[in-house]
């Protein structure tokens, strides 16, 4: 994939969120990608994947399986995390490095 736009605003409202009093940054997205086809919940992103919103300002993602607060976690809980909240589908691929168990 080829980026052939700007990033947008999402980093400048995350950061945002990040800096508001009480405030928290957000991702919701649907678990799957391509009717199920895909797991937008990956171990690592492939070669020339764009990176809108750094670690340092995703204090939470949501999915239609769970909420993963991922704020102050180390890398092996962020992994845990976020497996929970995949679809069950695609948990299994996730495992190792602490992702799922």
């Amino acid at each position: 994939g080829r980026q052939v736009t700007g990033i947008g605003g999402q980093f400048d409202f995350a950061l945002g969120a990040t800096r508001a009093s009480a405030g928290r940054s957000i991702i919701a997205l649907p678990s799957t990608a391509t009717g199920g086809a895909r797991s937008r919940i990956v171990r690592r992103l492939g070669a020339g994947a764009r990176v809108t919103t750094p670690r340092f300002v995703a204090d939470y993602v949501v999915t239609e399986y769970g909420v993963a607060h991922l704020k102050g976690k180390s890398d092996t809980e962020r992994a845990r995390e976020l497996g929970r909240i995949a679809h069950p589908a695609w948990r299994d691929s996730l495992e190792g490095d602490g992702a799922t168990s």
